[in-house]
């Protein structure tokens, strides 16, 4: 998918105030450096550093997107940090969430396990009604890959997952998989506000355990 689509369908247009907003919580899952904070960074801003810092504690981020020609939703999304260290703040960001984005990277068969392990997680502890999207990142390196499409895709199903492989650094599928996740959702799963304002989706850290990032590419 060319980087200009990628966006197509996730912002209003003209009029889109007669539209009713819905309000979405939803939480990125993943290991560290498999392109959480670059997937939503590419969605909202529709940017991508190469080398971003890793995510301290978690980020929170807004995007709406168009759900049809009478609703918009107002995504609250809230990347979190994928280090060891701060796997047990998780369960304090999918509470409540009405989505949640497990990310692997499919140059790193790792990745998906541990992909795997979070979404056993969210469907034992998450809300019954939570949509739950698996993403494999990273399809630019495609010539690196080691865990193919169909691997991701059969898991995804028998799991009852929407299912996408996206590019944060060219944008493939990255809007495609929000707007299809927002449209997934159920309208009884709002309100689901996150709280604050920021915006700042590469280190609004909720913690400051363990001190400064590294500097991991999370590509």
């Amino acid at each position: 998918m060319a980087e200009g689509k990628q966006q197509q369908g996730s912002s209003p247009s003209r009029g889109s105030g007669k539209r009713r907003q819905h309000i979405f919580k939803v939480v990125l899952l993943g290991e560290s450096a498999v392109g959480k904070s670059s997937i939503v960074t590419r969605f909202a801003r529709d940017q991508f550093d190469q080398y971003k810092e890793s995510t301290i504690g978690a980020a929170f981020v807004t995007k709406e997107v168009v759900l049809d020609e009478a609703n918009t939703a107002n995504l609250h999304i809230w990347d979190t940090a994928g280090q060891e260290r701060y796997k047990s703040l998780a369960p304090m960001y999918y509470r409540n969430a009405a989505a949640a984005v497990v990310v692997y990277d499919i140059t790193q068969t790792a990745s998906f396990e541990r992909a795997k392990s979070w979404i056993k997680e969210l469907q034992r502890q998450a809300e019954p009604s939570i949509v739950i999207c698996l993403a494999g990142n990273k399809t630019d390196l495609a010539d690196r890959r080691t865990v193919s499409r169909e691997e991701g895709s059969g898991y995804a199903a028998t799991a009852g997952l929407l299912f996408f492989e996206t590019s944060a650094q060219s944008g493939e599928n990255v809007g495609d998989l929000f707007v299809s996740l927002a449209q997934k959702i159920p309208w009884s799963a709002e309100p689901a506000a996150a709280s604050g304002q920021s915006v700042n989706v590469q280190a609004a850290g909720s913690s400051s355990n363990g001190g400064p990032a590294g500097n991991d590419c999370a590509c």
